[in-house]
């Protein structure tokens, strides 16, 4: 599959049959798994392919290229996920800066009443599934990687909040948005949730709660006796579990 892409798209920018080069989470989640695959095969070309795309958009400065900071789209740090192997491989402070410029976005970023950020400034009040997935990783290796060691408990924050807010426990799942305001037409009055489920938010939920820096965190803040997670454990393991309300096996 990755070579059918490259193939596809012979530089990543090109991927949605984009016109000219453009920050944006779905490149970054493509260039992400070329990365992956490179550390999995050790096969370079994977590497090389995917720096081209950092390249094409992080300047001589370090700024990120067509992206709009003021917007405070939480979509932009997705890919800033790259960054960290091409920083780590070369040493290249261009990449430190843009990482920078991503962990000060989400220093930033506006917040609902109990901290949980903002999916963009022109959607106020509103978290979104998967916005969990855009930011959450990246905080927590940040933190991991830039002596920030806060930023994990911020990462595993954002999850367990939204898990409060969305987990449907007649169905085991969640719903796509949650306005604080109840502001938005699709708000529910009484719960602030938008009317629907989303499988693909969910499964970009279900990817952030995977990622290895915040799963043990998310792990030991939903045990039993932790005080965290009454609402949101049983819901977080009901996510992967076969067994949540509805479900078939096999």
């Amino acid at each position: 599959m990755a070579r059918s892409e490259m193939k596809r798209f012979p530089e990543p920018w090109m991927i949605e049959k984009a016109s000219k080069p453009r920050w944006g989470y779905t490149h970054g989640l493509v260039v992400k798994s070329m990365l992956e695959e490179w550390k999995h095969t050790g096969d370079s070309t994977y590497y090389d392919y995917a720096k081209i795309y950092a390249d094409s958009l992080i300047d001589n400065d370090g700024h990120i290229r067509t992206m709009k900071y003021l917007s405070f789209n939480i979509d932009n740090v997705n890919a800033g996920k790259i960054l960290f192997d091409f920083y780590a491989q070369t040493g290249d402070e261009r990449y430190k800066i843009a990482m920078d410029t991503l962990r000060k976005q989400m220093r930033e970023q506006p917040r609902t009443s109990e901290g949980g950020f903002w999916h963009k400034l022109r959607y106020p009040h509103q978290m979104w599934l998967d916005g969990i997935f855009m930011a959450s990783p990246y905080l927590a290796q940040y933190g991991a990687t830039f002596g920030e060691p806060t930023l994990q408990d911020e990462a595993v924050k954002q999850i367990l909040l939204i898990a409060r807010k969305t987990y449907d426990p007649a169905t085991g799942l969640y719903y796509h948005g949650w306005d604080e305001s109840r502001e938005q037409k699709w708000a529910s009055r009484e719960t602030g949730c938008s009317p629907n489920f989303w499988s693909r938010s969910i499964g970009w939920y279900g990817a952030a709660i995977g990622n290895r820096r915040t799963r043990q965190r998310t792990a030991n803040s939903t045990r039993p006796g932790t005080g965290n997670g009454e609402v949101s454990g049983p819901a977080i393991r009901n996510l992967v579990s076969s067994d949540r309300p509805g479900s078939t096996q096999g």
